[in-house]
């Protein structure tokens, strides 16, 4: 078996290089089980082929060439080495990850990690850990953690400095719990144990993934009340902002306080989603109809997203950059070409282009 690689869990590249002053690109970007072969994904089975893997990396970098983004939030990272070697290749000198992907029997990956990549230096990287007190405050463990270690990053933005890039990966919908079929039960029986599963561990995991938006965010507050960087939360969400499990992310109003002091700390201190900034800076966008990011049977629902702090906002009156454009790349995904999207992912890229006020 192929001997496991060591690649620094915490880690930063750096060269110089000119970076543009107008406008920053910011994607986020799930590669679908990036793991440079012989080793395996889940199964033993799992290995991509030579060629398939040359088809993938291709894939990626046509991407990155063109649509150029300065600053990329990845997930499902088996393999960071990799990752970094091609990104290289593309013009991103700067680089981070805060974890590695489990392995075992020597060759076979579980819990790939999220990385980023920058255009522009990258100061510091942390990975995000919760507030054991508040973690216990909400009914969970003391030692609550992330399903995927969160990145925040500290990136050098031209015009607005140092910029803290978080990137998550929330708990999937996959339920916690599965029942193994017992030979012993009868058809009806395993059926009605694999539905007490689907119930009990589907709602645990919407409870693991709404904790960490909440543990997150406050983490976040906390930095923004001591640093007073500016903020971007990008990733994969694995839910809609709308539904109610995530909505924390976005809060706009403050319960107790006067409607001065809540509008003033909301601003300050809380995200607010890219596609609703970029509907505000445009009328003509109103009509649009924000895309998919992921498809599943007949279903399609937005689990990709890009946050900002207030000086993102063009409506806010310190703000330094606003929202120009906000794509959604989903070609692969609508009307594939088995040569040219065989190997490329399950989620639509969401880009945006930031661009300096006047």
């Amino acid at each position: 078996m192929p001997a496991k690689k060591k690649f620094d869990p915490v880690c930063t590249y750096s060269l110089n290089e000119s970076i543009p002053h107008s406008q920053i690109k910011i994607a986020t970007f799930n590669l679908f089980n990036y793991l440079e072969p012989p080793f395996a994904y889940y199964d033993f089975e799992r290995i991509y082929s030579a060629l398939q893997w040359t088809k993938k990396q291709r894939w990626i970098g046509d991407y990155l060439d063109e649509f150029q983004p300065d600053v990329i939030g990845f997930q499902e990272v088996f393999s960071p080495e990799s990752l970094s070697t091609l990104l290289l290749k593309h013009g991103y000198r700067y680089f981070a990850v805060v974890d590695q992907a489990e392995v075992t029997d020597d060759f076979i990956c579980r819990s790939p990690v999220v990385a980023l990549a920058s255009r522009y230096p990258i100061k510091e990287v942390q990975a995000v850990t919760a507030d054991a007190d508040l973690a216990i405050a909400m009914g969970l463990k003391g030692d609550f953690s992330f399903s995927r270690k969160v990145i925040r990053a500290t990136v050098e933005l031209p015009h607005i400095g140092d910029c803290d890039c978080y990137v998550v990966h929330f708990k999937s919908k996959r339920p916690m719990l599965e029942h193994v079929k017992n030979d012993q039960f009868s058809s009806e029986k395993n059926i009605i144990e694999s539905l007490k599963c689907q119930v009990v561990g589907g709602w645990g995991s919407t409870i693991q993934r709404g904790s960490e938006a909440a543990l997150l965010l406050v983490n976040m507050i906390s930095r923004r009340e001591k640093s007073g960087l500016p903020m971007i939360l990008m990733g994969d969400f694995n839910n809609t902002l709308a539904d109610g499990v995530l909505t924390h992310l976005i809060t706009d109003s403050l319960r107790f306080v006067s409607k001065y002091d809540s509008e003033a700390f909301v601003a300050k201190y809380c995200l607010k989603d890219a596609w609703d900034l970029y509907l505000a800076t445009d009328n003509d966008t109103q009509h649009i109809t924000r895309k998919a990011t992921h498809y599943f049977g007949e279903s399609s629902s937005v689990l990709d997203y890009i946050l900002f702090s207030c000086e993102f906002d063009a409506c806010h009156q310190s703000s330094v950059f606003e929202l120009a454009a906000y794509h959604t790349y989903d070609r692969h995904l609508i009307n594939p070409i088995f040569d040219r999207d065989g190997e490329s992912t399950d989620h639509a890229i969401v880009s945006v282009t930031l661009e300096l006020r006047s």
